[in-house]
C-alpha cells in the first residue's frame, strides 16, 4: 500500500520505480516529481546531513533512457489523469505539480549523456502539458560545471526555462571540507557560479544547521561577504534558498547534527535581503 507523502520522508522508492519518485517538498511548496540518476547511491561529495543510505563515492551509472521515458510518461499520466493523489493521501490543496526536479541519491551531473537526459525529461513534460506551468529544476552541488557536457545540459535546461539550485552550504573552503567533505577551492566555487549563472537561471540552496564550526559567526560573516562579492562580480543569483534539517542524516556524523532555529534562519535571511537578494526560508 502506498505511503502518505509528507515533507519528512523523501523515499526514492515510494512509487516502486527506478528513476521517478514523488515527494512533498518544503522548498517547492508541494508535489515535486523527482528524477533520480543515481540509484547506485553514488556521489562525488559526502555531505554530513545526507539522507541517502549506503552513500558511496562515485558517479551516476549508465542510464536506461527507454525505462526513464516509460516511467515518466506513465507516472505523469497517473498524476494528471489517475488516482495518484488519493492513493498517496495528498491533501487537496497540494493537487498540483509544482516542479519536476532532477535530484536523487547523488550528483546528477555526473551522468554520462546528462544533456540528453535533460532534454528527454523536458520534452516528455512539455508533451504532457506539465511545462511550462510547472518548474523544471536541477539540484546540484555545482562541482562539475566546468565540464562541457554539463554546460550543454544547463543550456538545454535553460531552453525549457529551467533553473539550477546550486548547493552552497559554506562560503569557505574549510567549511565545505567539514560539511560536504570536498576540497573545492574558493576560486573554483566562484568560477562555477559564474558559468552557471551565465548559462541558466541559478539559485543558491543553503542548509543551515549546527555542527562543530558550521554556521559559527565567522562562517556566517564569510557567507554574507561571499554574497556581496557575487554582486560585485555581476554574478546574477536569482534567489537564496535557506533551510535546515528536516529528516535524519544517515551518515556517521548524524548524532552530532542539530537543526537551526527559526530565529537563526530568519536573521540570516534578513542579512541577505539587506544586500538586495530575494530570499526564501523553509523551516
Amino acid at each position: 500500500m502506498p505511503k502518505t507523502l509528507n515533507t519528512n520522508d523523501h523515499d526514492r522508492n515510494s512509487a516502486g520505480l527506478r528513476y521517478v519518485y514523488p515527494v512533498i517538498s518544503r522548498r517547492s511548496g508541494g508535489l515535486s516529481i523527482g528524477i533520480n540518476f543515481n540509484p547506485n547511491n553514488a556521489c562525488n561529495w559526502h555531505c554530513v546531513y545526507c539522507q541517502v543510505p549506503g552513500l558511496q563515492r562515485g558517479n551516476a551509472p549508465e542510464l536506461d533512457f527507454a525505462l526513464l521515458e516509460q516511467e515518466l510518461r506513465e507516472f505523469l499520466n497517473q498524476v494528471l489523469n489517475g488516482d495518484f493523489y488519493q492513493r498517496f493521501n495528498v491533501p487537496e490543496p497540494q493537487h498540483i505539480i509544482k516542479d519536476i526536479a532532477i535530484s536523487g541519491n547523488g550528483e546528477p551531473t555526473s551522468l554520462k549523456n546528462f544533456d540528453r537526459a535533460v532534454d528527454l525529461i523536458g520534452d516528455i513534460a512539455s508533451q504532457a502539458g506539465v511545462f511550462p506551468a510547472s518548474r523544471y529544476v536541477l539540484i546540484s552541488n555545482g562541482s562539475l560545471i566546468h565540464q562541457p557536457a554539463v554546460q550543454l545540459g544547463l543550456r538545454t535546461l535553460a531552453r525549457y526555462n529551467g533553473e539550477l539550485w546550486f548547493k552552497l552550504d559554506s562560503a569557505t573552503a574549510s567549511g565545505r571540507k567539514l560539511i560536504n567533505q570536498t576540497g573545492q577551492s574558493q576560486q573554483k566555487l566562484l568560477e562555477h557560479l559564474k558559468i552557471a549563472a551565465e548559462l541558466c537561471r541559478t539559485k543558491l540552496q543553503t542548509c543551515v544547521f549546527n555542527y562543530r564550526f558550521a554556521w559559527s559567526d565567522q562562517e556566517k560573516h564569510a557567507y554574507l561577504a561571499l554574497l556581496k562579492q557575487l554582486l560585485e562580480m555581476g554574478i546574477n543569483i536569482e534567489q537564496i534558498m535557506l533551510y535546515s534539517l528536516a529528516r535524519p542524516s544517515l551518515q556517521a556524523e548524524a548524532a552530532k547534527l542539530a537543526k537551526a532555529s527559526a530565529a537563526t534562519l530568519d536573521a540570516l535571511a534578513a542579512d541577505a535581503r539587506a544586500l538586495g537578494y530575494d530570499v526564501s526560508v523553509s523551516y
